[in-house]
């Protein structure tokens, strides 16, 4: 039976100050380290061992994972990181926190921004140096692949390419599939994954630390799904 385990990074300093992270690179807070090695743990009292994981080219993903497995004794699995699992890219948001964004421009609209399925937040330019072509790590991408700003719709479109050419071979193997990544980005696959209808994905809460386990049939449809704790 395929099986897939969704972590959401531990707690980052920006997500602890209220701030828009997107795909600005931020580590972990201590808290966020603890989550990580909680997270760890619960995986190894669970009896479930991941075989691969997958994770964004984000540092609190990574870091979020490297802490993981080593409470769980699976350091040695095989690790693959990909851009299509970075954070939503919050645009010209990022850096800002959201009360600093409501003040400017009401508190409605910002609610807009983060929880709207198809509104995108302000876009960045292309000469913003928080742009991600000016990001070594995205330097060999097609200029047309980096978002300068993302609406959930967007992370769905994006995601999904990883899904089926990584993701899905990983599971067809019978492999046990650790994915480390984001509120969004698992948002994102979680509305793909369960078929949640667009109105009401803006509901879907990832808890940070805590690993969701998927148990998928042979067509890669949910059987069942827990909370690892």
């Amino acid at each position: 039976m395929p099986t897939l385990i969704l972590l959401r990074h531990g707690q980052s300093p920006w997500n602890a100050a209220k701030r828009f992270t997107g795909w600005t690179d931020v580590g972990l807070t201590e808290a966020g380290e603890a989550e990580a090695r909680s997270a760890g743990q619960a995986l190894a009292h669970s009896g479930v061992d991941a075989d691969v994981v997958h994770t964004s080219l984000l540092v609190r993903a990574i870091a979020t994972a490297e802490l993981a497995l080593g409470q769980a004794g699976r350091s040695w699995i095989p690790v693959r990181r990909h851009w299509r699992l970075n954070e939503r890219h919050y645009g010209a948001l990022q850096g800002a926190t959201h009360a600093e964004m409501e003040e400017l421009h009401g508190a409605e609209q910002v609610h807009l921004w983060r929880r709207s399925y198809e509104v995108r937040p302000p876009l960045l330019a292309w000469d913003d140096e928080r742009h991600p072509r000016f990001d070594p790590r995205y330097a060999r991408l097609a200029p047309d692949l980096l978002p300068a700003g993302e609406c959930l719709a967007d992370v769905v479109s994006r995601l999904l390419p990883y899904w089926y050419d990584a993701l899905v071979p990983d599971l067809r193997l019978g492999l046990v599939v650790l994915v480390v990544a984001h509120g969004n980005s698992l948002r994102a696959l979680v509305k793909h994954l369960e078929a949640i209808p667009d109105e009401d994905i803006p509901g879907l809460e990832i808890p940070t630390g805590v690993p969701i386990r998927y148990e998928l049939d042979e067509s890669l449809a949910v059987k069942d799904k827990l909370e690892v704790a």
